[in-house]
């Protein structure tokens, strides 16, 4: 006896393409495992035998191959209409079953992974009856009826695994392998598979020049579904850029000094397209992964399947390319993810987690004003290369201000609602102290949200950022398009940056003044932020949280604080800001470093997890995106996420009228000394870069629903 082989059935219905998928799949699978292949055609007892053939096969196939047995079963002589010869199944490190009702109800405790292959109702019916000829064809009817009825009693697509749409093109066979690899019961039969998957090369070539990103974003990807662009709105200026200042001087308008021209040096555009292209959303303990036409889910932690994703790769960046980013995974992490790391489980209308996989970017450089073109060595990798490279020599190489490229429609203002009303908010915040007062926290980071809605087609997300981006610029500001899902956010602040070599480093802001026209008022405003005793007491008490959260997995000793309470300022508002550095210890799981942080202690509070529970009672919804992460997992070991503030989320409707749903989080730090008056004060200058560049206005007393 054999050890037990890993089973997988391929399920579908007649003319799905299951035969041939299985065949492919199983050639592919024999270039380092022994596979066996079972075709249930070969046992059903006539054209009205669709149940009594799942029968025979679960008690003579599949329940000895399970055990590791070789299987004896009686096959079916369709020219005789009547029992054939015995044959024999022999078992193998690999076991594919394919045909109609592999996967019923009976099987599915029996196998190892399920994939079930959808294809055109109007392309079924041809292909079944060119695959087996005109002896089919008055049956067909007849076969079909039973598929209906068993597939009435038992959702076996529900119950799948992975589930492809197969368009006879020949992709499915790699997506499906692709695919299959993420789900936990086969990874370990298919580590040749994985390993292959990780031995990509990356290829990267450089171009002296400082493109127009708005026009280079709109040429590369502007009709891809899932695309991301994390842009530094506000570079850093160069010696090249004409009139520019000594390196490091800062930002022109904005007075950023050097720590702020460190997080705005690179920009990063890309896509989920080409052949390493995947797409991935997690909801309440579920992760879908999409690859092509193929898509694979799985249950559990989302923070674990980041780390079997990205937390074990290693793709070596060029020795002469600065930057960290070398393809990998692009996206946000949302609030919600919380409910890994401490905090109570709260479904969200957005998905908990979306994240693209790019095996093919542009990265700008705009200190050394180069472009870097990153792809994985595929096939296809050359005629993209190709196509990234006149894009860029199409789209100029003279600096354009932020957000000046192109004609930016300026959208019809939206008329936004408040969750809270003034009163409200104002008494959650003496809810909020009395918490404090009774020593549950030390710093309450109490948060409300603004939405609109607006008929379909009122608003474009993409001209709504490119009106952001110029308005509010930011070194983290970022595009993100998921299909029906767009988030345009202009955040200031970084969340956590895991270097390839295993530099940490955090930078929580806390503490937040407007800016003002009169140069003056504006300077007095910097200065009475730099001297509030009570904006210091907030930052400093995030300090202190997140130099907690990165001891967890930093060599001892290398927590330390490089920059306590500085001020920075930005286009609408000037923000308190310090840093934290440490060193990852090596070996250490780095997504789970990731969790060990998140959320964003600014974001809730200190200390975190009892605050987290205060929270969820006052704010009384979920975040979603907003205080949630946005930014990228390399595929090098790198991570640089920023914490999702100023962030306009943009989703069509989940009830079905056709329209759109718009959402601004905002919130601030409460302590036991805060004013009402001045914390309310604070919702609306933060709010305000946002609602301006759409043309709205904060809500005056209206409350959702109202």
């Amino acid at each position: 006896m054999t050890p037990a082989p890993v089973i997988i059935a391929i399920d579908g219905r007649s003319g799905a393409g299951k035969t041939t998928l299985a065949i492919e799949l199983a050639a592919r699978l024999r270039e380092h495992h022994k596979v066996s292949l079972f075709h249930l055609e070969d046992i059903y007892p006539g054209w009205n035998g669709l149940a009594a053939g799942m029968e025979r096969y679960v008690s003579t196939v599949l329940g000895p191959l399970q055990r590791g047995k070789p299987a004896e079963w009686v096959s079916w002589d369709w020219n005789r209409h009547y029992d054939g010869e015995t044959r024999t199944t022999l078992p193998a490190e690999i076991v594919l079953v394919e045909g109609v009702g592999a996967a019923a109800a009976a099987a599915r405790p029996l196998l190892d992974a399920v994939v079930w292959v959808d294809s055109p109702d109007r392309d079924r019916r041809s292909r079944a009856i060119e695959r087996d000829g005109a002896s089919y064809e008055p049956y067909w009817d007849q076969w079909a009826a039973q598929e209906q009825e068993w597939l009435a009693g038992d959702d076996v697509p529900a119950h799948a695994d992975v589930r492809v749409l197969n368009l006879a093109d020949g992709a499915a066979p790699e997506e499906v392998l692709e695919s299959l690899q993420y789900l936990p019961a086969l990874a370990p039969a298919l580590m040749p598979e994985l390993a292959a998957r990780r031995g990509l090369q990356l290829r990267a070539e450089r171009i002296d020049a400082a493109p127009d990103a708005v026009a280079l974003f709109e040429r590369l990807f502007g009709r891809s579904v899932n695309a991301v662009w994390l842009d530094s709105s506000l570079p850093p200026e160069s010696p090249r850029r004409p009139g520019a200042h000594q390196e490091g001087a800062g930002f022109e308008g904005a007075g950023f000094d050097g720590a702020a021209a460190e997080r705005s040096r690179f920009s990063i555009l890309a896509d989920d397209g080409g052949r390493c292209g995947q797409t991935v959303r997690h909801r309440s303990g579920e992760t879908s992964v999409r690859i092509g036409n193929a898509t694979v889910r799985t249950e559990g932690p989302f923070f674990r399947w980041l780390d079997g994703a990205w937390g074990r790769t290693a793709l070596r960046a060029p020795e002469d390319y600065p930057g960290e980013f070398a393809l990998g995974w692009l996206g946000y992490l949302g609030y919600e993810l919380k409910r890994e790391t401490g905090g109570s489980d709260v479904p969200s209308q957005t998905p908990d987690a979306c994240l693209l996989l790019a095996g093919r970017a542009v990265v700008l450089d705009h200190l050394a004003c180069a472009v870097w073109l990153l792809a994985l060595d595929t096939p296809d990798a050359g005629e993209w290369l190709a196509a990234a490279r006149s894009a860029v020599a199409e789209t100029g190489d003279v600096p354009v201000p932020a957000g000046a490229s192109g004609a930016v429609e300026r959208p019809a203002a939206p008329d936004f609602a408040a969750r809270d009303s003034e009163i409200a908010y104002k008494s959650k915040i003496a809810d909020a102290q009395y918490q404090i007062t009774e020593g549950n926290s030390y710093e309450v980071c109490l948060t409300t949200a603004l939405t609109a809605r607006v008929p379909a087609g009122g608003l474009d997300p993409w001209q709504a950022y490119l009106a952001l981006r110029r308005r509010n610029p930011a070194p983290f500001a970022s595009y993100l398009r998921f299909d029906e899902l767009s988030v345009a956010s202009t955040s200031p602040e970084r969340f956590l940056r895991i270097a390839a070599d295993g530099g940490m480093r955090a930078e929580p802001i806390k503490g937040t003044r407007r800016r003002d026209a009169d140069p003056a008022r504006d300077a007095g405003l910097r200065a009475e932020l730099e001297a509030s005793p009570k904006d210091r007491a907030e930052n400093i008490m995030i300090v202190d949280l997140l130099r907690n959260d990165l001891s967890h997995f930093a060599v001892p000793g290398s927590v330390s604080v490089s920059r306590l309470c500085a001020v920075e300022s930005y286009a609408t508002v000037h923000q308190m800001v310090s840093t934290i550095d440490a060193r990852l210890r090596p070996g250490m799981p780095r997504a789970e470093a990731v969790a060990a942080c998140f959320p964003a202690g600014s974001m809730t509070g200190a200390p975190k997890v009892s605050t987290m529970a205060i929270l969820d009672r006052l704010e009384g919804a979920p975040r979603g995106v907003y205080a949630g992460a946005i930014g990228y997992f390399s595929l090098s070991g790198a991570t640089d996420l920023a914490v999702a503030i100023r962030t306009l989320v943009i989703s069509e409707s989940a009830d079905g009228d056709g329209g759109t749903r718009l959402s601004l989080g905002v919130g601030g730090a409460i302590t036991a000394d805060s004013s009402p008056e001045e914390e309310y004060e604070e919702i609306r200058t933060k709010a305000f870069g946002v609602l301006s560049a759409v043309g709205a206005e904060f809500p005056a007393g209206r409350v959702v629903g109202s």
